[in-house]
């Protein structure tokens, strides 16, 4: 054991949570420690690109009068009040307050603004994503004198009697007793732990589930917090979405991948059609139904030549990210079909027929072309007997080649895990607090239910996060009488 260090917080993690929860305890005298077992800062928030927020002074120049009453009603109905209706009202409350502190950190918003159809401008869109949000507040972090260890996990928690008194943290290979007044858990979830996976989602990993833009979110801030008598809240719960293609010969964001998010006709591994296609603008809502079909663990985007040239020359309706905007053209598109065709990809099939088409993808033809045909009669006459998709998306596919691309279920991370209450401290098993623990972000339970909502609160990820983190920083300061 390696000599004792002393200090007034512990954050472990170093995340968009961690960081914003060490920033504002250091703002008000707090002696910080962040410890990040990766090599780099930041993890998967690098990748953000917007967060929510309701009445905010940049929604308010725009005229836009979505209000918190009616994004915590939102909120709340889409969990059918399963979410932590305490939790979830002061997370809308903070979240106008905090773009205001991130911008007087130095982080620069784009646009209040709308990333899905029909839905309030809760967006709001970061000038160059999660990445230069980190390195402000890790500036920040700096100049208010936070100690930032990389390559040192935490291993575990220390409680002396009901309180938390500090880490084991492995320092230059070493493990080292850390003493700590308040520690936050923002270590990001599970998303790659394999067997808790399993265990929690039924999911197997690289099967019939993706992660996508984690590494190492192993659980560890979750399992330390059960160690030491933690409550257990949202453990299953995830953030899915629907992506195709999936494969390591494919660069994320790729125009193949945006061709496969667009509202055509979409199909099981039977050739059976399984959704409204147009609930691919709300990326959990499409990710739990891909999610039905799990035990192939894929399901298809089909197209013909007619539609592949209407994305090339008048452009994608679903936009993906802030740079392929609806209206979009892929122009890249056919380039990238070739090339997967000459390297064998077994993601995207080409044919002459729809029957074809069923025989290379492992469905049954006659069911596919009886899909196809049925679909077909419904775009001819403007109205989906079926789903009762938006006509607006209804394309009939006529020849004379015809695409598939396979689509998998992607996880962008774990949501929950460790109970916590409206002030983001940490519950035990009879709902007391456990003085001196929070949990904050993908460690933390109780805002979203069973499932993550997204028509209604564009961004709510990407906020709970910032948001638990500036609750617990400043709860913290009033633990340790500093405020």
């Amino acid at each position: 054991m390696g000599m004792t260090t002393e200090t007034d917080l512990v954050v472990i993690g170093s995340g968009i949570s961690g960081m914003v929860a060490a920033v504002t305890a250091a703002e008000g005298g707090t002696k910080v420690i962040v410890f990040e077992k990766q090599r780099s800062l930041g993890g998967t928030s690098n990748f953000f690109q917007g967060t929510f927020a309701v009445e905010s002074d940049m929604q308010r120049k725009k005229y836009i009068t979505y209000s918190r009453d009616e994004a915590f009603k939102s909120i709340m109905d889409y969990s059918h009040w399963m979410a932590n209706p305490r939790l979830v009202r002061a997370i809308v409350n903070e979240s106008a307050d905090t773009i205001d502190w991130l911008q007087k950190q130095g982080v620069v918003f784009i646009d209040a603004t709308i990333n899905m159809p029909n839905s309030p401008n809760t967006y709001h869109a970061i000038k160059g994503a999660g990445e230069t949000v980190i390195k402000e507040l890790t500036i920040r972090a700096k100049e208010k004198g936070v100690d930032i260890r990389l390559s040192s996990p935490v291993k575990s928690l220390i409680k002396q009697g009901d309180r938390i008194s500090g880490v084991i943290a492995e320092i230059d290979e070493e493990e080292t007793e850390v003493g700590a007044k308040a520690v936050v858990i923002a270590s990001g979830g599970y998303v790659n732990n394999k067997e808790w996976i399993k265990k929690y989602s039924g999911f197997d990993l690289g099967i019939n589930l993706f992660p996508v833009g984690n590494i190492d979110k192993m659980g560890d801030g979750i399992r330390m917090a059960w160690e030491v008598g933690a409550a257990e809240e949202g453990i299953n719960v995830m953030e899915l979405y629907r992506v195709a293609p999936v494969a390591p010969e494919f660069a994320m964001g790729c125009q193949l991948e945006l061709a496969g998010a667009q509202p055509d006709l979409w199909v099981n591994q039977r050739g059976e059609r399984f959704c409204d296609e147009s609930i691919g603008f709300y990326d959990s809502t499409v990710g739990n139904a891909n999610a039905r079909y799990r035990k192939d663990g894929y399901t298809f985007s089909l197209m013909d030549d007619s539609i592949l040239q209407r994305m090339v020359h008048f452009g994608i309706d679903k936009g993906v990210g802030q740079a392929n905007y609806p209206g979009f053209k892929l122009t890249n598109l056919e380039k990238e079909i070739k090339s997967a065709l000459e390297t064998s990809s077994k993601e995207i099939s080409v044919a002459d027929s729809i029957e074809e088409l069923a025989q290379k993808i492992g469905a049954d033809p006659a069911v596919l072309k009886a899909t196809a045909e049925e679909y077909n009669s419904y775009c001819e006459k403007g109205h989906d007997d079926l789903f009762a998709k938006d006509p607006s998306y209804l394309r009939s596919l006529k020849g004379s080649k015809y695409y598939a691309i396979r689509a998998r279920t992607v996880c962008l991370g774990t949501m929950g895990g460790t109970k916590i209450n409206e002030n983001i401290e940490v519950l035990d098993k009879k709902d007391v607090v456990i003085p001196g623990l929070y949990a904050v972000g993908f460690d933390a339970g109780g805002m979203y239910g069973a499932s993550y909502p997204i028509k209604n609160s564009s961004g709510l990820a990407s906020s709970f996060a910032i948001n638990s983190g500036r609750i617990a920083g400043r709860n913290i300061l009033k633990y340790l009488g500093k405020s």
